[in-house]
């Protein structure tokens, strides 16, 4: 499976982007998804999951109010809405098909960055 992640981009503190998360060579909708987070010089952090059929969602702390996570099956795509962007929203984004009900990862697609100026 290869996991495509783009929206990611240069904006100002306040604005907003859509990540989106693109799958192909396997069929996203018997899994749930997540959203993670690597700033520079700090370790990766999960910051969001959605369940298979997209009832359920989860997230981190720092980013609730601020971030929907959402999936669309039929296009097999997860998306990442970001709001009110903050500096330190700065990093690189990936998305993530995750084992089972907990935070492991089985396969991590590859990020895009997302850069936030104050």
């Amino acid at each position: 499976v290869q996991l495509q992640a783009s929206g990611g981009g240069l904006v100002q503190a306040g604005g907003s982007l859509r990540l989106s998360c693109a799958a192909s060579g396997r069929t996203l909708s018997s899994y749930r998804m997540g959203w993670f987070r690597q700033a520079p010089g700090k370790d990766r952090e999960f910051v969001a999951s959605i369940s298979v059929s997209g009832g359920s969602t989860y997230y981190v702390d720092s980013v609730k109010g601020r971030f929907t996570i959402s999936r669309d099956n039929a296009k097999n795509t997860v998306y990442l809405q970001i709001n009110s962007l903050k500096p330190e929203d700065t990093a690189v984004y990936y998305c993530a098909i995750l084992r089972g009900n907990s935070r492991q990862v089985d396969y991590w697609g590859q990020g895009t960055l997302v850069t936030v100026s104050s």
